[in-house]
């Protein structure tokens, strides 16, 4: 993500959808039923950077991880629209899919049914997957071209040729060998029979122009597009300098407590992790407890991409957006022996704070049933290996209740329920003044950490936050006024809160450059 604006479609809706469950009267941690006593010194509440962009790959924290891979804007989940220019009409899958690919439109509707998303197999050669799911195939008379697989093979195998002069000008070659062209007539369908001959001209029916619009750059992206010879060594060579000791003694020094570290499911597999990813993110795993333990650090160790994806944003490294985690009992069952294998591994450390089960599960796929059948059976493999560690829920996003886990929560000893509050991702802050940007964290944000806080639930955690909004050319006193006004609210959270992130590109959501130059101070 290299935009503000992209930014906002990446990591988007995570404000105002989880309510804080905290209050004052809630600091007092001597409650034995809802906090164990932590084996580590580290002392709640915590104040916490995330290591964003480290070990899950997102590419608008580090953009320069993709320069290297060719046509890295055509990876897995490319959103592209493809319109013919000699009849200037856009490929279209009818209904989503399930039939013949026509081009009988001039614009591209808002049903979606004119974009394709792309499944990469090497830099020039993909599958289209249409937006019902079914793939872009030549039909069994050889020539048609249609929506209709449910998964890929041969058939959905394309090649995708580029003009040297113009990249988005392309033709399209089928598996049969001959490229797809528009044939006009009562009714434009789409064939795969045109011939090798081409002028590139904008009466060729063999020619499109291709549009792209949405993408992903998560882990998937990364390393299907360098493919995992080439992705081995740019990742390890990122994982190894990225964050390294002296970010911790940094961490320590500025006044942090702890460090919110996520991960992919895919760390439960090394050193040799399922295709398309890549070994070795576990020994930096084993480097960042051991630099805790040296700077007296917690570690929350948090679940950032689950198997199938939790939500359909890179960060949970879905290939192209699809979310499907918790479809199946067998996505929960992996999902639980990921977090088995996390917990045995880092028990007997004295710096592991906490386990998250999983960050940002996204409503309604990711169903209230499954998400608490998974943390139940998640709660149960870190109470395996550890009495002492907490155990972060993440509340769903999207359309859900935000008090829906309080009952659930509140009855496992030393759960924490973890809500991510940002202003710059909603459209509702495009217009509002700096002072009425920090009313809203103190009146709003505060109001309804009070009203849905209970007794005996359990601690909560504002597990992402940032100094970051959607004033222009603020000054740095205004910005230092919004970051003191969060971690003055955000500071009622009984577990604590963590930032995003300590690196990025993007300088306000770098704590260390925020701390660096003086627009936020951890000091008392």
């Amino acid at each position: 993500m290299s935009s503000h604006c992209t930014m906002s479609s990446r990591r988007h809706l995570r404000c105002a959808w989880l309510l804080l469950l905290c209050s004052s009267w809630l600091c007092s941690l001597s409650d034995g039923k809802r906090t164990p006593s932590p084996s580590s010194s580290i002392r709640l509440p915590v104040r916490a950077v995330c290591l964003g962009g480290w070990l899950v790959t997102e590419g608008w924290i580090l953009p320069s991880l993709f320069d290297g891979i060719p046509n890295n804007d055509l990876l897995d989940g490319a959103q592209l629209q493809v319109k013919s220019v000699a009849w200037g009409a856009y490929l279209t899958a009818e209904q989503g899919g399930g039939a013949a690919v026509v081009a009988n439109r001039t614009q591209a509707s808002s049903r979606g049914w004119e974009t394709f998303k792309l499944w990469r197999i090497n830099e020039t050669t993909f599958n289209f997957r249409a937006s019902g799911g079914q793939f872009v195939g030549v039909g069994s008379d050889g020539c048609a071209v249609v929506a209709v697989a449910a998964s890929p093979g041969p058939s959905e195998t394309f090649q995708v040729v580029r003009n040297a002069g113009d990249k988005n000008r392309v033709r399209i070659r089928a598996p049969n060998g001959y490229f797809l062209q528009v044939a006009q007539g009562s009714k434009p369908v789409v064939t795969a029979d045109h011939g090798e001959s081409t002028s590139w001209g904008d009466d060729d029916p063999s020619v499109f122009a291709i549009t792209k619009v949405g993408e992903l750059q998560g882990e998937y992206q990364i390393c299907n597009g360098y493919g995992t010879a080439k992705a081995t060594p740019i990742l390890r060579n990122h994982w190894s300098t990225y964050i390294v000791e002296d970010d911790f003694r940094f961490i320590s020094a500025s006044g942090l407590t702890a460090v919110r570290i996520p991960v992919g499911w895919w760390i439960a597999g090394d050193p040799n992790p399922p295709a398309p990813y890549v070994g070795g993110s576990l020994q930096a795993l084993d480097n960042a407890f051991k630099w805790a333990e040296k700077y007296k650090l917690g570690v929350i160790v948090d679940l950032h991409a689950a198997p199938g994806s939790q939500n359909p944003w890179e960060h949970s490294s879905s290939r192209d957006g699809t979310q499907e985690w918790g479809a199946t009992d067998a996505t929960i069952a992996q999902t639980v022996q990921v977090i088995d294998f996390l917990a045995s591994r880092y028990a007997r450390s004295p710096s592991l704070l906490a386990m998250e089960l999983m960050n940002e599960p996204f409503a309604p796929l990711a169903s209230l049933e499954s998400l608490t059948k998974y943390y139940h059976d998640g709660y149960g493999a870190v109470r395996k290996h550890s009495s002492t560690a907490y155990v972060v829920m993440s509340n769903r996003l999207g359309p859900a209740n935000a008090t829906e886990l309080l009952q659930f929560a509140g009855g496992h000893p030393g759960a924490v329920v973890d809500v991510h509050y940002y202003t710059v991702f909603n459209d509702l802050f495009n217009n509002l003044t700096v002072q009425q940007n920090i009313d809203f964290v103190r009146s709003n944000f505060s109001g309804e950490l009070t009203s849905v806080t209970t007794r005996n639930g359990p601690l909560t955690f504002v597990g992402e936050w940032v100094a970051e909004w959607r004033v222009p050319n603020a000054t740095k006193e205004e910005y230092q006024r919004y970051a003191k006004v969060q971690m003055d609210v955000y500071g009622q959270a009984t577990f604590g809160w963590s930032y995003w992130t300590l690196k990025n590109v993007n300088n306000h959501w770098n704590l260390q450059w925020m701390i660096n130059n003086g627009y936020i101070s951890l000091k008392t």
